[in-house]
Order: structure tokens, then C-alpha cells, then sequence
């Protein structure tokens, strides 16, 4: 008989209501359209910093140097153990890219 008691049904209607309120604002908050960008923002900014390390990383072997990082405030005038490293041939390999790689985006750009 508790099972058809009004009181109790009343009680329980209220309880699924405030659940279902919750459940649904929870799906509102998680896919409007702010919170989705800020999240891509996020993600984009945590993938970035993490190629740019890998990419240092990199740098630094192809150049049989180890990074020392420096802490705020302290002068960056001893980087470097020995010596500063040749830099140059990184440099051209990242300019030789570049022009590649626009000189192919305006020749797909003058086929269309």
C-alpha cells in the first residue's frame, strides 16, 4: 500500500523532477556553444606547447645540446654550457620549408 500512497508518489515525482532538471542542465552547460570553443581553445593550447617542446627536444638532439631551463628572474647569460650552438642550419631547413610550402600553396592556387 506505500506504493500507492499519493503522498509518497508526490514525493518521489518531485525527486525524478529535480534529477532530471540536473541531468538536463548538465547537457545544456557541456554542449553550448562557449563551453565547447573554450575547450577546443584549451586543447589547442595544450597540443601546442607540447609540439613546441617536442620540437625543442628535437632541436636540442639534432644539435647534441640539452636545455637548461631558466627560472623567472634569473639573467639567461649562461644558457649555454660551452658554447652557443649553430643555430644556421636549422635556420635554413625551417626557411627552406616555408618557401616550399608557399610556393605549393600558389601553385594550387593558380591551377583553380
Amino acid at each position: 500500500m506505500a506504493d500507492t500512497d499519493p503522498v509518497e508518489l508526490e514525493r518521489r515525482i518531485e525527486l525524478t523532477r529535480e534529477e532530471l532538471a540536473r541531468t538536463v542542465d548538465a547537457i545544456a552547460d557541456r554542449v553550448s556553444p562557449r563551453n565547447v570553443a573554450r575547450r577546443a581553445v584549451m586543447q589547442a593550447e595544450a597540443n601546442a606547447k607540447e609540439f613546441v617542446v617536442s620540437l625543442g627536444e628535437r632541436i636540442g638532439d639534432a644539435l647534441g645540446v640539452t636545455a637548461r631551463p631558466v627560472k623567472p628572474g634569473e639573467e639567461p647569460d649562461d644558457l649555454w654550457a660551452d658554447e652557443p650552438p649553430n643555430l644556421a642550419p636549422v635556420l635554413v631547413g625551417v626557411g627552406a620549408v616555408l618557401v616550399v610550402g608557399a610556393a605549393v600553396m600558389l601553385w594550387r592556387r593558380r591551377r583553380r
